[in-house]
C-alpha cells in the first residue's frame, strides 16, 4: 500500500510538472506572438501547395497579345466570330511581322508546323498525325493556336483564302477526332495568308511535317499549331 502510494504521488508530480511546463510554452509562444505580431494560426506550419508556374515565354508582352487575340479571334465566352485575318492581327498586335514570329519563337519545342501542298489546304496523314500528338500533349493549357499561312506566290486574295482553308483543316480534323462542346473556347484561328509574319527557312528546323522538302516558299504553306501554357 506504501509502495502504491508513493507511486501515485510520483505520477502525480510528473503530470503536474508537465502541466506546468505546457502551460509556461503557451504563455511563451503568446507572449512571443504578441511581440512579433504572428497570429496562432499563421504560426501554424503551412500544407504545400504546388507550384502552378507559367512557361518561359509567358512574357508581358506575348501575353498582351494573346489576350487581345483570344478575345478578338473567337475564344472568349462573348466570342461571335470564328478566327482572326491579316488585317485583324496587324490591328490587335500592334508590333511588326518579326516581332510576331519572336513571339512564338519560345514555342519551338511545343510547336509543330504541318506543311501542304502548293495551293492545297488538305492535310496529308504526317500533318494529321502531328496535329492529333499536339492536342493530346496538352498538359492543362488553355488554348490551342492554329496559325495558317501561305507562300509568296500568287495573289494576296487568293493566298488569304488558301491560309483560312488551311486553318479550318486543322480545327475540322480535330472536331473529328476529339468531339468536345467547347473546342469553341480552346482553339484559336489565326490566317496570315502571305501578307503578314511570313517564317524564315530557319523555321524548318523545328517540328515540321516534310523537313526534306522544307525550303523558304515551302515552310509558309503551312500551319503552325500548339497549346499556350499561359494564364490571363
Amino acid at each position: 500500500m506504501k509502495s502504491a502510494g508513493i507511486i501515485s504521488m510520483v505520477a502525480g508530480g510528473v503530470l503536474l510538472g508537465g502541466s506546468a511546463y505546457a502551460v509556461r510554452s503557451e504563455v511563451g509562444a503568446a507572449s512571443k506572438r504578441l511581440k512579433t505580431g504572428i497570429t496562432a494560426e499563421a504560426a501554424k506550419p503551412k500544407a504545400a501547395v504546388a507550384d502552378d508556374a507559367e512557361a518561359k515565354y509567358c512574357t508581358p508582352e506575348f501575353k498582351t497579345v494573346l489576350a487581345r487575340v483570344i478575345h478578338a479571334c473567337g475564344l472568349s465566352a462573348q466570342g461571335g466570330r470564328r478566327g482572326c485575318q491579316p488585317a485583324d492581327v496587324k490591328s490587335l498586335a500592334s508590333i511588326s511581322d518579326q516581332e510576331f514570329n519572336e513571339l512564338f519563337t519560345p514555342l519551338k519545342e511545343r510547336a509543330v508546323v504541318v506543311m501542304f501542298d502548293d495551293g492545297s489546304d488538305v492535310l496529308d496523314q504526317a500533318g494529321k498525325a502531328l496535329v492529333e500528338e499536339r492536342w493530346l500533349d496538352r498538359k492543362g493549357a488553355r488554348y490551342f493556336f492554329v496559325v495558317a499561312r501561305a507562300s509568296p506566290s500568287g495573289s494576296v486574295d487568293l493566298n488569304r483564302k488558301l491560309s483560312h482553308k488551311r486553318a479550318n483543316s486543322v480545327l475540322f480534323h480535330i472536331q473529328d477526332r476529339f468531339p468536345d462542346p467547347e473546342l469553341d473556347q480552346k482553339v484559336g484561328l489565326l490566317w496570315l495568308g502571305k501578307e503578314f509574319a511570313q517564317l524564315g527557312k530557319e523555321y524548318c528546323e523545328w517540328s515540321v511535317t516534310r523537313p526534306k522538302g522544307c525550303t523558304a516558299d515551302a515552310i509558309n504553306r503551312s500551319a503552325f499549331v500548339s497549346w499556350v501554357d499561359c494564364q490571363l
